[in-house]
């Protein structure tokens, strides 16, 4: 392994000092310590349910209490599923769907799932000891004009002030976006179902 001749030692060193004074500087410049937020992941992509459930478990680290509702897909035998309700004294699990709307194909039914599904997302988002909410598939429930989004987006933003929800699922509204305080969207570059992979456990669910 080659070393590194000592001007690019020296070069090295001055350029990640000046890096680091960018960032302290940056970090230097923020003004709100703490503050509940609304994260949307939406998009095509891969991994937006999953992202949250990363979070979940980044949450419980820190000993939080956490709201998760699904609003679509029904009572999928998830390995998530499985894992998070072992942490029943910190993780609160409601799946309220009943399957993707061609699998039902019964508007009513799916209407009234998801307005079940939101009375127990708003029971949790009013619940002073829970500390994050995810709101699984809303952004489905919302694209198929299940609820009102009006109603939806103004309860989000009115939530308490250290309430964080995340909010998952495709075509996120444009309202629900500009109401978010962090939207990640997931892009497709490369998909194995495309390919004919079936989706497998431990991957996909």
């Amino acid at each position: 392994m080659s070393e590194l001749v000592p001007d690019a030692v020296s070069r090295h060193k001055t350029k990640m000092a000046n890096r680091k004074a960018v960032q302290d500087a940056e970090v230097a410049s923020k003004t709100i310590g703490e503050k509940g937020l609304l994260i949307v992941n939406t998009g095509p992509g891969k991994g937006k349910s999953t992202a949250a459930f990363g979070l979940v478990l980044r949450a419980l680290g820190h000993g939080w209490s956490v709201g998760v509702v699904q609003f679509i897909k029904g009572a999928w035998d998830t390995g998530e599923r499985r894992v998070l309700e072992g942490f029943s004294e910190h993780v609160r699990w409601h799946t309220m769907g009943e399957g993707f709307t061609w699998e039902t194909q019964d508007r009513g039914r799916d209407v009234a799932a998801a307005e079940a599904a939101w009375t127990q997302a708003l029971t949790l988002m009013a619940d002073p000891a829970v500390q994050l909410v995810v709101l699984d598939e809303l952004n489905i429930a919302l694209r198929y004009d299940y609820l009102p989004l009006d109603k939806v987006v103004a309860a989000l933003s009115a939530r308490r002030a250290d309430l964080h929800v995340v909010v998952t699922g495709r075509n996120a509204k444009p309202e629900m976006i500009a109401a978010a305080d962090l939207v990640t969207e997931m892009t497709v570059v490369k998909h194995h179902f495309g390919a004919g992979v079936k989706a497998q456990a431990g991957i996909e669910f």
